[in-house]
């Protein structure tokens, strides 16, 4: 069993950054792919970013190309999702997992942490 703690979310204005963490004990976590997801208030779980578990290839949402960036430490057991040139629409409940397969899709991932609050205000 993979249990993930996502750290680094708080209050920013608008065309500040955050860098999120995600924490993995249990499990070997370079074997999993790892996702980004955020959710707000009233909308769906959408996809942000995901990184293969070697960290060689990811992949961008066309809403935060270019102004995010993931990354992973295996030697950590730690995923990092850094946060530029923030908006108000990026304010939500970000989440990190893991699964075996590399996907956009949430209910591709197996292991999901309890989320992290950004909220960036104007």
């Amino acid at each position: 069993q993979v249990h993930l703690v996502e750290s680094g979310g708080g209050l920013v204005q608008a065309g500040g950054s955050l860098r999120l963490s995600c924490a993995a004990s249990g499990g070997t976590f370079s074997n999993y792919a790892a996702g980004w997801f955020r959710q707000a208030p009233g909308k769906e779980r959408e996809f942000v970013t995901r990184i293969s578990g070697s960290g060689g290839s990811t992949y961008y949402a066309d809403s935060v190309k270019g102004r995010f960036t993931i990354s992973r430490d295996n030697a950590k057991n730690t995923a990092y999702l850094q946060m530029n040139s923030l908006k108000p629409e990026d304010t939500a409940v970000y989440y990190c997992a893991l699964g075996v397969r590399w996907s956009i899709t949430p209910g591709q991932y197996t292991y999901w942490g309890q989320g992290t609050q950004v909220t960036v205000s104007s």
